[in-house]
């Protein structure tokens, strides 16, 4: 290697895709965003199109690439993370999708979910796969679709359709249509792939009514997956060499490597992972268990509790309220009060999640008075994520049998010192602030960068992650108890 490569990430998230261009000394040498439109067709229903994510990775490639000025011939290797469970199927001749891709968010499946639940599939699923009966996950997904287009199933068997996650549909188009793949991070979101590996379990896809033959083949998360084809702005034949869902990817990027380690991405929703090591740890307070990593023929295992509602609690703030104006206010907002004012935000629009699992749960407000306003509105809803990310540690902690020591945080929320001070204050635990926040972008560079031989192994990589703040526990203990308390009760109306 001479110094000189570059490592190109596609971070494909739930409301725009970001390019990286890093190089090897870790050192972000562009950045670019492309948002797209979400579709809400229906309550509950949260739907993408497909050419849309396309366009937003393609676009956001052109643009971080006019940004560096670089000879992408430098650019060694390529990597990709993703939103995880947002699924699709497509035409292999065209490569169009067959209907619009069904996002984690959507809950259009909870009645099919419950369906299985009471014929008593539950307690096998989650043995096999670590995950509860969820709307969530892209198995019962993937059936809507086939159940909903016409013709759809009979393609399938046919051989005409493929199949996957947001990952798999950009390898596809990446590569001009030559590899249907993906890795077992995204492979373990779908309740059709076994902790244990192994391939495709035939007992879930027939349980799942998803036939086997339209899912792709799964290779470890540093494979050489394919190389590009036909893409705008880049050269053909550069390798795909890294890719994990995004949550992997941070806890990856984080350098989340020894078991025990644990992460919070605070997007979109606010995601809780903790590296298990080599044995997956089953939980019993409502956490999955999931696929970390796979490298070489070692996987990594994690625990993990998602809150559907975090950043999206803001973008309603400001979008449908009108509170905001932009998101970034909400911190001066809430910060203009020395409290909510006993007012209890509950993020459950898209239902609750990890450790409750009540996909028909709600948005809920409570103890609003004549002398509520919109800045107390705006500490609850700062609150509520944070309330939220303490349930799932507690849970995590309480599976573990081990104390949480410290929690490394990221996503673009983490930027929001208010927030993370009061996630301080609920959990008791520092949590360390990395100078780099787009540690789901870094993850998919250090996969890619470790498949290409661009760094020699995880302890280099370790070397590199740079801590920007710590924040430590401020409140007082009567305060939080109280507000735990106004919680729980408004958790139980949700």
């Amino acid at each position: 290697m001479s110094g000189q490569e570059l490592i190109l990430a596609i971070d494909q998230g739930t409301t725009g895709t970001t390019c990286l261009l890093v190089d090897a000394n870790l050192a972000v040498v562009a950045r670019a965003n492309q948002e797209f439109p979400q579709h809400f067709p229906k309550p509950g229903w949260v739907e993408h199109e497909p050419e849309e994510i396309w366009g937003s990775v393609t676009a956001a490639i052109a643009a971080v690439l006019a940004k560096s000025g670089v000879d992408p011939a430098r650019i060694v290797a390529l990597g990709i993370t993703n939103q995880r469970e947002t699924s699709l199927i497509w035409e292999r001749s065209s490569g169009r999708a067959i209907h619009r891709a069904l996002v984690w968010q959507d809950r259009r499946t909870a009645d099919t979910c419950a369906a299985l639940r009471t014929a008593g599939h539950e307690e096998a699923i989650r043995r096999e796969t670590g995950l509860v009966l969820d709307p969530y996950f892209s198995g019962t997904k993937l059936a809507w679709t086939l159940d909903h287009v016409d013709g759809a199933r009979a393609r399938a068997e046919a051989g005409e359709l493929a199949a996957g996650t947001i990952d798999t549909f950009l390898v596809w188009r990446l590569s001009g249509g030559a590899a249907h793949v993906t890795e077992p991070s995204n492979a373990s979101r779908t309740l059709l792939w076994p902790l244990a590996g192994g391939g495709w379990s035939e007992t879930l896809c027939a349980l799942f009514r998803v036939p086997r033959s339209i899912l792709p083949t799964v290779h470890p998360c540093t494979a050489r997956f394919a190389t590009t084809r036909g893409v705008p702005g880049l050269p053909d034949g550069l390798p795909i060499h890294g890719i994990a869902g995004d949550q992997q990817a941070a806890l990856f990027g984080q350098a989340c490597f020894a078991a025990g380690e644990a992460k919070c991405t605070f997007g979109t929703g606010a995601f809780v992972m903790m590296n298990t090591g080599a044995t997956p740890v089953h939980s019993s307070h409502g956490l999955l268990t999931t696929i970390g990593w796979q490298i070489g023929d070692q996987t990594t295992y994690c625990l993990e509790g998602s809150a559907f509602m975090a950043g999206a609690v803001v973008q309603w703030l400001r979008d449908q309220l009108g509170i905001l104006d932009s998101a970034d206010q909400i911190e001066a907002l809430a910060a203009s009060v020395p409290e909510s004012g006993e007012v209890v935000l509950v993020p459950a629009h898209a239902g609750l999640g990890a450790p409750y699992w009540r996909p028909h749960a709600r948005g809920l407000i409570t103890g609003i008075t004549r002398g509520t306003t919109k800045a107390h509105l705006a500490r609850a809803a700062l609150e509520g994520i944070a309330l939220q990310v303490a349930d799932l540690l507690h849970a995590m902690s309480a599976d573990t049998g081990a104390p949480l020591r410290v929690l490394k945080v990221d996503g673009g929320a983490a930027a929001n010192d208010l927030l993370m001070q009061i996630q301080a204050d609920l959990l008791g635990v520092p949590l360390a602030r990395p100078k780099m926040l787009e540690t789901t972008a870094l993850g998919a560079v250090f996969l890619a960068g470790l498949g290409v031989g661009l760094w020699p192994d995880r302890e280099a990589l370790k070397a590199a992650w740079q801590e920007d703040r710590r924040f430590e526990r401020k409140a007082a203990p009567a305060q939080l108890e109280a507000l735990t308390k106004r919680w729980r009760r408004a958790v139980e109306l949700a």
